[in-house]
């Protein structure tokens, strides 16, 4: 069974050891740290973490999900779903925005799953994979 709760400090290797078996590198790790220290870092746990999700409210006043990452051997199994659904019932804000690259047709699909519809995109983040914005308002 999945646990959602806020990552504490001693969640940092785990969630650093997650990115870094996406992206490679450990290079986010003053920003999940950050994230973690400001009370703005959500980890899914089965007996050990599987993914987290970090927000911030710097986006026009909003709620932002700036990052969503699931450890690549626990996808599809509805840890992204299970983080963003707990951090709705937490969000300081009642509209939450979120992005992912255009190219990213998995994590389109839980937005949409979800309620989140389409507000807009930007280009030249990366080139020639268009970064799609996401919208959902919670009561």
């Amino acid at each position: 069974m999945i646990q959602v709760v806020p990552a504490e400090l001693q969640d940092t290797e785990d969630l650093l050891q997650i990115d870094k078996s996406v992206i490679g590198n450990t290079s986010r790790k003053s920003t999940i740290e950050k994230a973690i220290r400001e009370g703005r870092c959500l980890v899914a746990r089965l007996d050990f973490p599987v993914g987290f999700l970090i927000y911030n409210t710097e986006f026009f006043d909003c709620s932002f999900i700036s990052l969503i990452i699931v450890h690549p051997s626990e996808r599809r199994k509805g840890n992204a779903r299970s983080l963003i659904e707990y951090f709705e019932t937490i969000s300081p804000t009642k509209k939450i925005f979120s992005s992912t690259n255009e190219s990213n047709g998995r994590m389109a699909k839980v937005f949409s799953s979800l309620g989140y519809v389409v507000s807009g995109y930007v280009e030249n983040l990366d080139e020639g994979d268009p970064e799609i914005f996401y919208f959902k308002r919670t009561e």
